[in-house]
């Protein structure tokens, strides 16, 4: 289920606040050094760094 379009808007990586983009079931940090894949279950996104995937 896609966020809203103004809740993906205001969402930043807790990392290093770089924007996020939706794909798929995640949400992906736009920041070079991050890149960070945040998890959304059931339409929340899981926004803790313990939970997110690290780039391949």
């Amino acid at each position: 289920m896609p966020l809203e379009a103004g809740l993906l808007e205001i969402l930043a990586c807790p990392a290093c606040h770089a924007p996020l983009k939706e794909e798929d079931s995640e949400l992906i940090c736009t920041g070079q050094d991050c890149g960070l894949a945040y998890p959304v279950r059931d339409g929340i996104p899981v926004l803790l760094v313990d939970e997110a995937r690290r780039p391949a």
